[in-house]
């Protein structure tokens, strides 16, 4: 073997990566915990295949949405914006006000947020799915769990 061939960084081909389930029962988790463990996983940087500029993580499951918890005040002083695109479309709702309608956009925003903000990131951000209560369709991948 020549000497200019042993020191190569490795690129994982996209036919190579093998993508594995893992389930996280988000009970009495810290959002923030959860959710940093949680994008490391979909974006794979807990491989040693992994490489930056392709989708090598793996699909993560979030049962129990519900029940995820915040630390300090934040849960009396966190609040989430966004606008409409209308004139006068600027909107806001507490966390609490989430939690009772949308307890599953919260873990989502949380991870979304953490992932890259491109083409990457859109793609890394379909494999997280987060449900309301403790069922979920995926039982056909068999997940393992996911420590946190």
């Amino acid at each position: 073997m020549e000497k200019h061939q042993l020191n190569k960084t490795y690129s994982a081909p996209s036919h190579e990566i093998e993508r594995k389930w893992y389930v996280v029962d988000a009970t009495d988790l810290i959002l923030g915990r959860l959710a940093t463990r949680v994008a490391t996983v979909l974006r794979g940087k807990h491989k040693p295949t992994f490489t930056h500029h392709v989708d090598t993580g793996d699909f993560v499951i979030i049962v129990n949405a519900e029940k995820i918890s915040l630390t300090g005040q934040k849960p009396d002083q966190k609040y989430y914006t966004w606008h409409t695109g209308w004139p006068g479309g600027f909107r806001t709702r507490t966390y609490k006000q989430m939690l009772e309608k949308h307890p599953d956009r919260i873990i989502e925003h949380a991870v979304k947020g953490m992932l890259p903000k491109t083409k990457l990131g859109r793609q890394i951000y379909k494999k997280l799915k987060v449900y309301v209560g403790s069922e979920h369709p995926h039982s056909a991948q068999s997940p393992a769990e996911l420590p946190v």
